[in-house]
């Protein structure tokens, strides 16, 4: 007797081979027959699910999230689950919630709310989910692993984030202070005993754009080479981890000491190690072969690194009242940072505008520069009675109507809001000549799709849609590649190269994470503003279109793009769930 069959669909199985019309049944969690249509009789199955007309493939491997705080409150992962996404990996970007230093009864904030902040900063995540939403009672990295295995829709797994540790093992003085070699000690010891209990590696971050909570560069940011070096030496002594690793240069192109950096800590821990996001576009053509060196010179070195990038263009909102991208531009801090008044007089002064547009559109932006067209935002959400009938315009158009600069009239539009006006910014990257550059790259051996960052800068992005928006695209739009070749680099691939044992195909023995789709209507919704989170607080989500089922484990966790309430996923471990990839 079979728990599911799945019949008459056309199957694409994770390898890339050609679609065909086949028959999958299921037992206890796992792929037991995959036959031609009718070798599987719908009456030998305690649910039979009828895929005329529609893909059968495997489900969707997100390999670059931040859903360690959101799966709480939210077992279902959304909105990644109902776009077909099965697996997660989190603690990406050096950011985890634990380990926590327990206060121990000193005076002062506790070490939650030093990471609720630092996480609310650098990722985006509302401070008020955070306090409310996510349960806070555990010390060590295995009993959080702990609190989520068996309450959760999909299958995650866990990095151990870099400042979290640091932080144990450090307290305070892990910012602004070197380790000395017994912190070094222990946080290796640490490192092992989270590897231990199933984390799938090590992320860290050296970016200069991550600060904590009090402005402060984070933890992993104060660390040397020898103490990165150590820590990857520790995670190549478990089987089935990986590194994950941002520096400055991911931003726009590598350093020289960049690129060795990352080689060297592949090779030390016999790892790959992933970072994100290649950003291509034609207006940069020197960037992507700049930053696949770091891929070349790694495997000289006896290493791997891989260059997460995304297919599609991700909806993102900004406002110049809250921390947005436009911080980061070099000579932008020092305004934006300002309280309320004096930022909305400081954007308002001719001479202040005229410094931030030099520097916008400075090269040492990187691919800030994608975001300073300022005639090409359009403006969302407005809130005073002077900006009336603007939402939905381009600043452009307003600026021509006006007599004015494109940036003076965003600035006018804004101040009339107090900053909170929301805007969207038109890409300057969607043209013909980035997206051939896209496909080309998306050939490389060490080139993975990735980067969605779902679970974090809630209000301001939606990169979690991105199978589906990607799926319609390769149906009906731009064609880039196949349907065959686009399912494959969503879950075969980072299934091989992150070492999932037993996921990412449709084949007997495998983990039966399933998705059934139209491919006529495959897409997703428009992004939009909605207040689901804990405590009222808003995020950017979209729904699916054609999302007939998607089944983890065997059982179904979403039914026409809604989630059923089930939570079958596994809670992967390093080890069990995953295996070595070699880099050698």
């Amino acid at each position: 007797m079979l728990d599911l069959v799945v019949q008459g669909g056309q199957l694409v199985d994770g390898t890339g081979a050609p679609a065909r019309a086949a028959d999958v049944g299921v037992r206890d969690g796992r792929i037991v027959a995959v036959g031609a249509p009718g070798t599987l009789p719908a009456g030998d199955a305690a649910l039979t699910v009828d895929a005329a007309g529609k893909v059968v493939c495997p489900g969707f491997i997100d390999v670059h999230t931040h859903y360690d705080a959101q799966l709480w409150w939210d077992p279902s992962a959304s909105p990644s689950s109902q776009h077909g996404v099965t697996t997660v990996l989190g603690g990406n970007c050096g950011f985890t919630l634990a380990p926590l230093r327990p206060r121990d009864g000193r005076p002062g904030p506790d070490e939650a709310d030093y990471l609720r902040r630092m996480m609310a900063r650098v990722e985006g995540m509302p401070l008020e989910a955070l306090e409310s939403g996510v349960a806070w009672g555990w010390e060590s990295f295995a009993e959080y692993l702990d609190g989520l295995d068996g309450r959760i829709a999909v299958n995650a797994g866990f990095l151990l984030g870099h400042c979290a540790l640091r932080r144990y093992v450090m307290g305070p003085a892990a910012i602004g202070s070197a380790a000395d070699d017994g912190a070094v000690a222990a946080m290796a010891a640490g490192l092992h005993a989270a590897l231990d209990a199933g984390a799938l590696g090590l992320s860290t971050t050296l970016s200069g754009t991550h600060s904590d909570g009090d402005g402060q560069p984070v933890a992993s940011r104060w660390a040397s080479r020898d103490e990165l070096l150590a820590l990857a030496r520790a995670v190549g002594e478990h089987e089935g981890t990986f590194l994950e690793g941002i520096v400055p240069g991911c931003l726009d192109m590598f350093s020289d000491d960049e690129i060795e950096l990352l080689g060297e800590l592949s090779a030390a821990a016999g790892r790959p190690l992933n970072w994100n996001v290649l950003t291509i576009g034609s207006a940069a053509p020197l960037r992507v072969p700049r930053q696949l060196e770091a891929s070349r010179r790694a495997r000289e070195l006896g290493g791997r690194v891989i260059a997460l990038t995304m297919p599609t263009l991700v909806p993102m909102n900004m406002s110049l009242g809250t921390f947005c991208a436009l911080h980061l531009i070099p000579g932008w801090g020092e305004v934006m940072r300002l309280p309320t008044p004096a930022r909305v007089d400081a954007l308002r002064d001719p001479t202040v505008q005229a410094r931030l547009l030099a520097a916008a559109h400075d090269p040492a932006a990187g691919v800030l520069l994608r975001l300073t067209s300022f005639g090409r935002y359009v403006i969302g959400d407005t809130y005073s009675p002077a900006n009336e009938g603007l939402s939905g315009r381009v600043v452009a158009d307003i600026a021509a109507e006006r007599g004015q600069d494109p940036f003076a009239t965003l600035v006018e539009i804004t101040a009339a809001d107090d900053l909170r006006t929301v805007l969207w910014p038109m890409p300057t990257d969607d043209n013909p000549e980035s997206w051939a550059l896209r496909a080309r790259t998306w050939e490389h051996e060490d080139v993975l799709l990735g980067g969605s960052d779902a679970g974090a800068h809630l209000d301001r992005m939606a990169g979690a849609p991105y199978p589906t928006r990607f799926l319609g695209d390769c149906l009906r739009g731009r064609r880039l590649v196949g349907l065959e070749r686009a399912v494959a680099m969503m879950t075969g691939e980072p299934a091989a190269a992150f070492g999932l044992r037993g996921r990412g195909m449709v084949a007997t023995g495998y983990a039966a994470d399933l998705v059934v789709f139209d491919p006529a209507t495959v897409d997703s919704e428009p992004a939009r503003l909605v207040r689901d989170l804990p405590a009222g607080a808003a995020r950017l989500t979209a729904g699916p279109v054609g999302i007939e089922a998607v089944f983890v484990n065997g059982t179904r966790i979403v039914t026409d793009g809604r989630a059923t309430g089930a939570t079958p996923g596994t809670l992967l471990r390093s080890g069990r769930d995953t295996g070595t990839v070699p880099t050698r």
